[in-house]
């Protein structure tokens, strides 16, 4: 909904225009009916009444005008130099983002405006656990009829819809031959490269008895079509220097139809793309990171363009941090996704024809499987999982980070993918499974996916039958080890020791000899590790717990003593430091 005026108010009629007056003058109203016993009286507060006019489909909460035609200016000063506060209290009560702001008259007379969303479709919102409307002066609990008609609600299919301001003569044709090369592509039909625009549109129900539907005009409309029918259809690019800052210190607006805008957006963030480079170039070749996968930014993007309700006036938006990245969508989440559920649960497109076409053209994943490769390459890259927790009814936000928590991870994971056949690739269960194990869980629920993990020697077992845990495998501390900052320490064989057990050991406190030559594997012998440990207890950056045959390692303190030291020992070498008398 767009701002309105006081002038504009003063013509609306309450029930009509969904708009609730409150005269304001003779003090605030409630908040939430804090003091009332009555429930009746309780209601008739500001909490009571946004839920009441959500429910309705949207409307204005208004203090400081009275409810009479032609609604007079009476002033108020609720809320006054706490708007802010009291759009973030509202949101976080009711689960609904109010608009407030203020007017004024010409006699500098306030006016308090709570502009209100529709709800999502077979959403009902409560106040004190009761569902509101109203009912002339009144808000009362929500009759059976009307509450069971809202709760039995289907999402129209706003994408197959017939466009009726539109013809043919409004689609773009260089948009229209992208879709069909990709169409051919994907279905391995190059014939349907030859048909016509308006067969081709046809076939796949762009166009119904000649008649454009939106998802056409999304899709292959012409900027300046889409621009007059649906400008909220637009994605916008702000680049920001630091996460808290607020204005934008660049943006760029993204109007043309999907098929010739995604790869113009993709480059634009590109643009001011980073890359993490992996010194251990040896693992498949991998040799540097990017901030932002190309494969995620395009998934995330075509999902919000595909599942985003185009009746909500916002446009996609996309705030470009330099290790962070948003993307923020109209529309909650499809019927039946919560976050709980984002990757078990295949969702009901919003917009089923938007969606298929995107499917059929190899822009978006089937049902359920886009999300799965979202969280599968992120997870992969060793960045930490999609966050998703800022989404509420109303809006869809996804926030990747581009900071990698640990390389070897990565190299770890993308080695056993690559060793893979196709039909045994690890699965995004798979590698969420494989972090809980890296973070330090022990208990994993799901047991099958523990024994895929184990006979494809991604994990190991540990300890008793009624006290088993597991470490990733060996090969990944090996891996991790080679990517430390400190890797150069000592002469090879225990420098590289050092490296490979003290993840381990940072992880899981201390471990036994055995743990230890487990990790290491054939690159050294029973009788090295053990001189090599006898090295490192000497200059205290590994210490021992308990008897001879039982005996545990530890991370010593001159391990953690301060960076510096670490930063001298891989100049100078341990063995100076020691002779120094600095160790």
């Amino acid at each position: 909904m767009n701002r309105v005026t006081i002038e504009q108010l003063q013509k609306m009629r309450e029930t009509e225009d969904h708009v609730e007056f409150k005269k304001g003058e003779g003090g605030n109203v409630s908040y939430n009916g804090a003091g009332k016993d009555n429930p009746k009286d309780r209601r008739r507060c500001i909490l009571g009444y946004v839920s009441a006019l959500c429910n309705e489909g949207g409307g204005y909460l208004v203090i400081g005008m009275h409810d009479s035609l032609p609604h007079k200016v009476t002033g108020t000063k609720q809320s006054e130099n706490t708007i802010g506060k009291l759009e973030s209290d509202i949101y976080r009560d009711l689960g609904i983002r109010p608009d407030v702001y203020e007017l004024y008259d010409k006699q500098n007379k306030r006016v308090l405006v709570i502009q209100i969303p529709a709800r999502p479709a077979g959403k009902v919102f409560k106040f004190e656990d009761v569902a509101l409307m109203r009912v002339g002066e009144e808000l009362k609990p929500m009759d059976d009829k009307t509450y069971i008609s809202i709760i039995q609600e289907q999402e129209p299919d706003f994408s197959e819809e017939i466009c009726e301001n539109a013809q043919i003569s409004d689609l773009d044709e260089e948009a229209i031959e992208i879709l069909k090369d990709k169409y051919a592509l994907k279905q391995k039909n190059p014939a349907f490269r030859s048909l016509s625009n308006e067969q081709a549109l046809s076939d796949l129900n762009l166009l119904k008895d000649g008649k454009v539907t939106n998802a056409a005009i999304l899709l292959v409309g012409k900027e300046s079509v889409i621009d007059r029918l649906f400008p909220q259809a637009k994605v916008m690019l702000e680049y920001r220097n630091t996460e808290t800052q607020i204005n934008f210190d660049n943006r760029f607006v993204f109007g043309k139809p999907f098929y010739k805008l995604i790869d113009e957006l993709w480059n634009a963030i590109n643009l001011r793309n980073g890359y993490i480079p992996v010194r251990e170039g040896a693992y498949i070749g991998l040799s540097s990171i990017p901030f932002f996968n190309e494969e995620v930014i395009r998934e995330v993007v075509n999902n919000a363009f595909a599942h985003r309700d185009y009746r909500r006036n916002s446009e996609i938006v996309i705030k470009m941090y330099p290790t962070r990245l948003d993307v923020i969508n109209a529309g909650g989440f499809p019927q039946g996704v919560t976050l709980e559920n984002l990757l078990t649960v295949p969702s009901t497109p919003r917009n089923r024809l938007l969606a298929d076409v995107l499917s059929k053209t190899g822009i978006v994943e089937r049902s359920g499987q886009g999300i799965d490769k979202i969280f599968l390459y992120t997870l992969a890259e060793g960045k930490p999982a999609p966050d998703y927790s800022h989404s509420d009814d109303f809006t869809v936000t996804a926030i990747l980070s581009a900071t990698v928590k640990e390389i070897g991870f990565a190299l770890f994971v993308q080695t056993i993918q690559a060793e893979l056949p196709d039909n045994e690739k690890l699965t995004v269960f798979d590698v969420i499974t494989l972090c809980k194990i890296r973070d330090g869980e022990r208990k994993i629920a799901d047991r099958t996916i523990v024994k895929k993990l184990e006979d494809k020697n991604c994990i190991e077992k540990h300890g008793k039958t009624n006290a088993q845990y597991y470490t990733l495998h060996r090969r990944y501390y090996e891996m991790v080890g080679k990517t430390a900052e400190y890797s150069l320490l000592v002469d090879w064989d225990a420098k590289q020791l050092l490296a490979v057990i003290s993840p381990y050991l940072q992880k899981y406190g201390k471990a036994k000899k055995s743990d230890l030559l487990k990790i290491v594997g054939d690159h050294i012998t029973d009788k090295q590790l053990r001189s090599f440990l006898n090295q490192l207890r000497a200059i205290d950056y590994i210490k021992t717990e308990g008897v001879r045959g039982h005996l545990v390692y530890m991370l010593g303190d001159s391990y953690f003593k301060n960076n510096d030291l670490m930063n001298r020992a891989l100049n100078i070498g341990l063995e100076t430091l020691k002779n120094n008398g600095e160790i």
